[in-house]
């Protein structure tokens, strides 16, 4: 039985250039994911876009003298392009840009405020006296009201992730004019997120094996402060339209409140392209399906706490029933550069376009893919990717499929070779490769991504091992027979860890498909004899210093 699963992917702002920290956060784990639950035959539907809404990109336009809409065309077209460099296999990857975006928020809108969890109050915002206008989150900075960092956000601190409005700042400053801006009172929408900390709670102790800084961070929060109500709308012109005219013009639905509403209306758009609209309900109003949420720990306030909400909001408006929660948020941790956290909006870390100028894809998928983020912040480097890459990728895998193939090619004349009578050693080595298929099958489940990749990686060093120990260069002088086993025993080997590696190394992959045939699920299919080899190219350069 197949199951339906949401592989929902974390927004990037188009404002700029994503670097290497956001790709091994969100952008390949989830590519990773998604690839192997295909594999084993699950409905997947991963879906994610551009968040053309968010005030970094109306700050770069104002900065470089353009109109937000330049921003988001530069660098959404940049982002598509990168993603098909790396092989990220997106069902569908949209932006919030787009009518059906838009219809969907304002839907979700009208249900809540219908159902009482939106209501209109007045507040005092911030407001730039220079340049007449009231400064949405990323329009100001200061120190951060909880761990006292210099140049925090207006909406969250890069130091500690909190989030906060821009009015709890201390010694803010406008970006606008660098002055320090004044409290006027306006009028907006806010969401009763403090309605739900009861629910969000139950909703929390009822998920098992979530990674600990997860459900750590989101239950301390609930505990320790709880959800307050906060404005989800804006003094702004580049925004979602309300669908109602209570507050008069200049108003615009915020980003924090519609960029998560994107997971369900990308998944409506996808349904409508394939021409069947009633689709997304496969995964939204199924209690089978899965919902696995890929996203960097700053996330994790939005993803499992204000997005739930959202769902829970909403009640059984949309469509007559209610919408599915979050089964799962993998939430990684940074990646830093030098000791620092990448930061695009800081100027730190490697960016993609630099990643790819300098590694083949798969390259520097698994060098990033080794050395994911999971549990704890991890380090990466040029330096390091190349180690990586020439050690261990080339060494150990690129060297055991190099080969085989080119001895099989030699030895036996061009084509898998009829077995003779398998010994023990023979079997061990089988044996070790279908159950490091099984158990790797097992760490995707839980989404441990990096210990899938152990396992196949260590499944080619016992195969190197087993080589080695056989030696069937030797053996094709002295007995050509057993020589020709021991080389199908090791194709058969391959045959098997390039299903552990195929959604790490796409491209790769795709070679040996050609070669050796498809896939069947995840396991070791046998191999036919006879079949032919070719003289083998090297799968991987090696990286020179």
């Amino acid at each position: 039985m197949t199951t339906p699963v949401l592989v929902a992917v974390a927004w990037p702002y188009a404002s700029g250039s994503r670097h290497l920290g956001h790709l091994a956060g969100a952008y390949l784990p989830s590519d990773i994911f998604a690839r192997q639950q295909r594999m084993i035959g699950n409905e997947v539907l991963m879906v994610s876009g551009s968040d053309v809404h968010g005030t970094p990109i109306t700050v770069r336009a104002d900065e470089e003298g353009v109109t937000p809409q330049d921003i988001v065309d530069r660098y959404h077209n940049e982002f598509l392009d990168q993603w098909d460099q790396l092989g990220i296999a997106w069902d569908l990857y949209t932006t919030t840009g787009t009518p059906n975006h838009s219809e969907v928020t304002q839907e979700m809108f009208l249900a809540q405020l219908e159902r009482g969890y939106i209501d209109r109050r007045t507040s005092k915002q911030l407001y730039d006296v220079e340049v007449n206008r009231f400064l949405p989150d990323r329009y100001v900075e200061g120190t951060c009201p909880h761990c006292g960092a210099s140049e925090a956000r207006g909406d969250q601190c890069d130091s500690c992730g909190k989030t906060y409005d821009a009015t709890e700042l201390i010694n803010p400053r406008s970006k606008m004019s660098s002055s320090t801006p004044v409290l006027r009172e306006t009028e907006h929408f806010y969401f009763r997120y403090s309605d739900f900390n009861d629910s969000l709670e139950t909703f929390l102790d009822s998920k098992e094996g979530w990674r600990n800084h997860v459900i750590n961070f989101a239950l301390g929060w609930l505990r320790d402060e709880g959800l307050i109500d906060r404005a989800i709308t804006r003094d702004l012109d580049w925004g979602i339209e309300l669908p109602v005219d209570d507050l008069g013009e200049g108003k615009r639905i915020y980003v924090w409140y519609d960029a998560v509403i994107g997971y369900l209306s990308a998944s409506k758009e996808w349904a409508e392209r394939q021409g069947t609209p009633g689709r997304w309900k496969h995964w939204w109003h199924n209690d089978e399906s899965r919902h696995v949420y890929f996203i960097g720990k700053d996330n994790i306030p939005f993803h499992a706490l204000f997005w739930p909400a959202q769902l829970m909001a909403v009640g059984e408006q949309i469509a007559g029933k209610e919408l599915h929660l979050p089964d799962d948020i993998p939430a990684n941790q940074y990646v830093t550069f030098k000791g620092g956290k990448a930061s695009a909006s800081r100027g730190v870390g490697m960016t993609i376009e630099e990643g790819l100028k300098h590694f083949q894809p798969d390259a520097l998928r698994y060098a990033l893919a080794s050395n994911f983020p999971e549990q704890a912040d991890t380090e990466i480097s040029y330096e390091e990717i190349a180690r990586r890459v020439n050690e261990e990728l080339v060494a150990n895998w690129g060297n055991l499929v190099n080969r085989v193939l080119s001895m099989t090619h030699k030895t036996c004349g061009g084509a898998v070779a009829e077995p003779g009578e398998l010994t023990k050693d023979d079997t061990i080595l089988l044996a070790f490769i279908d159950r490091s298929l099984e158990e790797s099958a097992e760490l995707f489940e839980i989404v441990e991504l990096r210990a899938a990749l152990r396992k196949g990686m260590e499944a080619a060093q016992a195969a190197n091992r087993y080589l080695n120990a056989t030696e069937p260069w030797k053996l094709a002088k002295t007995d050509p027979d057993r020589a020709r086993t021991i080389l199908f025993v090791a194709l058969s080997a391959i045959n098997g860890i390039r299903v552990m590696l195929s959604p790490f190394l796409p491209f790769t992959s795709e070679k040996l498909n050609n070669l050796l045939g498809r896939p069947e699920g995840w396991s070791r299919v046998p191999l036919t004899p006879g079949l032919p080899i070719p003289k083998p190219t090297p799968l991987f350069n090696k990286i020179e210093a």
